[in-house]
């Protein structure tokens, strides 16, 4: 990786460990796990190769092996989570590297039918035990 060292996911310091919690890496990118977990299963998939800021800076077989991580990712933890909808937050303004935010959505839990909360009030953190599980439910559907 061309390496960006004020980006987090570039340099992988204590801003990345203080909210992701790495899953695994797939063909194009790295899966994390997001520690705040009001919508259970919310993770980011962040593209590994080099620092890039927007999408179009990819190739085009760079952004589909990319985009194919991100579907995987997103069928794996709808079907884990049994969700009833899947968002996708791909902002970048705040934290420039190409990343995307799956969001499991729920029509009975919070937000649904409209946009996330990134950072709601009421955060929701898991115990040690509650991360594994929440770990391994998304690498047996990956």
């Amino acid at each position: 990786m061309t390496p960006n060292n004020a980006c987090m996911y570039c340099s992988k310091d204590q801003r990345l460990t203080d909210v992701l919690m790495e899953i695994c890496e797939l063909d194009a990118s790295i899966l994390y796990l997001f520690k705040e977990q009001t919508y259970p299963g919310r993770c980011v998939v962040a593209y590994k190769k080099e620092h890039k800021d927007e999408i179009f800076e990819l190739t085009e077989a760079e952004r589909n092996s990319f985009m194919n991580d991100v579907a995987r990712v997103a069928k794996a933890v709808k079907t884990a989570f049994n969700a009833g909808k899947i968002n996708y937050g791909a902002y970048g303004d705040k934290m420039p590297h190409i990343h995307f935010h799956l969001v499991p959505k729920q029509e009975d839990k919070p937000k649904w039918g409209s946009t996330f909360d990134m950072q709601p009030d009421e955060k929701v953190f898991l115990t040690p035990e509650g991360y594994t599980d929440v770990i391994e439910k998304i690498k047996a559907h990956l």
